[in-house]
């Protein structure tokens, strides 16, 4: 037996597409204001005809009571189906168009009426407010059933009230009138309605395509699941409105750039400051992976426009990357250095093996010596005049590599350096990546040489780096200092133009400046100045030479 097919449950209720319900609530929105509107018109309608209808009669009324001949005809005639007042008042009521126009004295009797049979007659409603001298307007039944009525005294020449006017319009007519004008109001009222609904589907259909015909519960999924998603990544992500303001930030965003979401509304320029970094946010620098540093982080970054005409920017952060590569560089260059020397050393050896075969003992020593000697004075040199240890360190393995690579690595002769620095590892940082640009630039140049000059002027460090090589063209020297620019070919491990851009932020954090300019023999000179880079002197140390001199004086 074949299985049974799943019976399909009628699912009743809502829509769950965003544009089925929209367009359903618009509908809605648009049939409830249509049949507002359409009851609110009616009511004061049937006000305004009834009104229309009793100031008719009452100026009919008027206009009856204002004729001579019938307050002179009431006074001198007897009430009569042929009499004089029953002919003027069906004149009128005929001219007119009115049901009745009846003529009472002051008893209540009809002096005329549409029906003959009611001259002579009382009454059917209560004329004492007309025949007290006011006027009278109101909807009442009668002999001749609902009519709107208007009532006004009856005065003789001399101004005396002798009975009163009644003109009633039939009330149909004004229902009538009423009704007629509920098809054309219906009519307007379903022009306005499917204008609505055309207007409502129009709009409908743009949600539609704006949501991906998404459910509502699909959309706040998307929202819950971008959430976690961008405050999860480890990398940071910035969107930006067509406008270029900053409309979302994750939290890796925040960290990488050093804001908050006071960001969020700003432009790039407003929110980081003007720099290459807000310069790549807001897309005048184009690109893939492109290097800019904020603050100490070497970060890589890629924008890709969207299509409501806004972007969204990817950050990452390369900065121990970026360090890891400088270390690899430094240890292949130390390596190949290494390498060197120990060539060198065997040649060295070997020259000296012979020297004792052949018995020239002094000429061993002195061999020996020489060799010793020069590592040695480079070494003291170095020590004598920049005494903290780190940074001696850094110039004499710095030498060791210039030697290598035949590049004479030369202190100069003003550099005074004590042991009081505040930020050794900055200093180094800024030393060791203008060191090494120097001896790329003179590599492999004839007379190479490469000349450090490190010297503190209270607590300000100076530190001048000269090359031999070929120098930095002044329309180029604006922008050796720009995060990615770079005149070498890149790395193994990355991209080139990062070191440079440090060494300004590290000075710049410091309150200083980096330059470049032209040497006094030509090639480059890079400055670089660092306010309050040492520390106070510490006078203790005087102050205890002083004493032990006064004691071994004594």
């Amino acid at each position: 037996m074949s299985p049974t097919p799943p019976v399909r449950r009628l699912r009743l209720g809502m829509p769950r597409r965003v544009f089925s319900q929209v367009l359903l609530m618009q509908l809605a929105i648009a049939a409830g204001v249509v049949v507002l509107a359409t009851g609110l018109f009616l009511a004061p309608l049937s006000n305004q005809l009834d009104d229309q209808a009793m100031r008719r009669a009452l100026a009919i009324a008027q206009t009856t009571a204002a004729v001579p001949q019938i307050a002179e005809d009431l006074q001198n005639t007897p009430p009569s189906v042929d009499g004089p007042v029953q002919r003027e008042a069906e004149r009128i009521r005929k001219a007119s168009g009115a049901e009745y126009v009846v003529v009472m004295d002051l008893h209540g009797t009809r002096w005329s009426h549409t029906d003959p049979r009611e001259v002579g007659g009382h009454v059917s409603t209560d004329p004492s407010q007309a025949l007290a001298g006011r006027n009278v307007m109101e909807i009442d039944s009668g002999t001749l059933g609902r009519s709107a009525r208007g009532k006004v005294p009856l005065r003789d020449s001399d101004d005396k009230i002798i009975g009163a006017v009644s003109v009633g319009i039939e009330y149909d007519s004004v229902r009538a009138r009423l009704i007629h004008a509920i098809p054309g109001l219906f009519a307007y009222a379903g022009g306005a309605l499917a204008v609505g609904a055309l207007a409502a589907w129009l709009i409908s259909r743009r949600v539609q395509r704006q949501t991906r015909d998404l459910a509502f519960s699909d959309i706040s999924a998307l929202l819950a699941e971008r959430e976690a998603m961008l405050h999860g990544i480890r990398e940071g992500v910035v969107a930006l409105d067509r406008a270029g303001r900053i409309r979302l930030l994750n939290d890796e965003a925040q960290r990488l750039l050093g804001i908050g979401d006071e960001a969020v509304g700003r432009s790039p320029d407003e929110a980081l400051g003007e720099g290459r970094t807000a310069d790549v946010l807001a897309g005048r620098v184009t690109g893939t992976d492109l290097l800019t540093v904020r603050g100490q982080r070497v970060l890589v970054a890629n924008r890709m426009p969207t299509d409501d005409g806004g972007a969204v920017a990817t950050l990452r952060d390369r900065t121990e990357l970026e360090q890891l590569g400088r270390e690899l560089d430094s240890t292949r260059g130390l390596i190949d250095a290494l390498r060197a020397q120990d060539h060198e050393h065997a040649n060295r050896m070997h020259t000296l093996l012979g020297l004792l075969e052949l018995e020239m003992y002094d000429d061993a020593v002195d061999f020996v010596g020489e060799v010793v000697g020069d590592h040695r004075a480079t070494a003291e040199q170095v020590t004598e005049k920049i005494e903290d240890p780190l940074l001696a360190a850094l110039l004499v393995g710095k030498a060791t590599v210039a030697a290598e690579r035949a590049v004479a690595l030369r202190v100069s002769d003003r550099t005074r350096l004590p042991d009081r620095l505040v930020d050794p590892r900055g200093l180094v940082t800024v030393v060791g990546n203008l060191v090494d640009n120097a001896l790329d630039a003179v590599a492999g140049t004839r007379n190479a040489r490469v000349e450090i000059e490190l010297r503190a002027e209270g607590r300000t460090a100076v530190l001048r780096v000269r090359d031999t090589g070929p120098g930095i063209p002044p329309e180029h020297r604006a922008s050796v200092f720009t995060e990615g620019w770079s005149t070498k070919k890149p790395p193994a491990h990355g991209k080139r133009g990062i070191g440079l851009s440090l060494v300004r932020r590290l000075a710049e954090r410091q309150g200083g400046s980096a330059s470049v300019g032209e040497a006094p023999g030509g090639g480059a000179e890079f400055t670089v100045i660092l306010p309050e880079a040492l520390a106070e002197p510490d006078p203790q140390p005087a102050l205890a030479a002083s004493t032990k001199s006064e004691k071994e004086s004594r």
